[in-house]
């Protein structure tokens, strides 16, 4: 099992990649580890925060795709309809774009430090974009 740590503004997060569930997707963001960026609110979706990552489509199979992920489930948009994105949900998602609803990958989940993800999205939704940074948990 592989774990990721995860800060996030000013909290601390231990997600579990979905290895079983989401293979190729796993394997994917890992080679991209360390990975730092900025997180903001979502438009459409409803309590989550998002990092956009423009127009560069991924190739990646629809593998675990999901709607609507659960409070502390990252999900991979690897672009096509919208563009291309890693949301993180906080609370309820309908994952969506100006186009409409959208699928997800779910590859990633939070396993520790979940009581802060609600706390991480209020203060990215009032307070603007929040630094992330991604890592391979030792």
């Amino acid at each position: 099992m592989t774990l990721v740590a995860i800060k996030a503004g000013p909290y601390h997060f231990t997600a579990r990649l979905e290895e079983d569930l989401a293979p190729v997707t796993a394997a994917r963001f890992k080679a991209m580890l360390p990975y730092e960026e900025k997180v903001i609110h979502v438009r459409w979706s409803g309590e989550g925060v998002w990092i956009p990552m423009g127009d560069q489509p991924y190739d990646l199979p629809w593998e675990n795709p999901t709607r609507h992920p659960a409070p502390g489930e990252f999900i991979f948009y690897p672009g096509g309809y919208s563009e291309t994105e890693i949301l993180l949900a906080y609370g309820g998602v309908a994952f969506a774009s100006k186009l409409g609803p959208l699928a997800g990958i779910h590859f990633m989940t939070v396993v520790e430090g979940k009581e802060n993800l609600a706390a991480l999205g209020k203060k990215t939704l009032w307070e603007g974009a929040q630094s992330i940074s991604f890592a391979l948990k030792d």
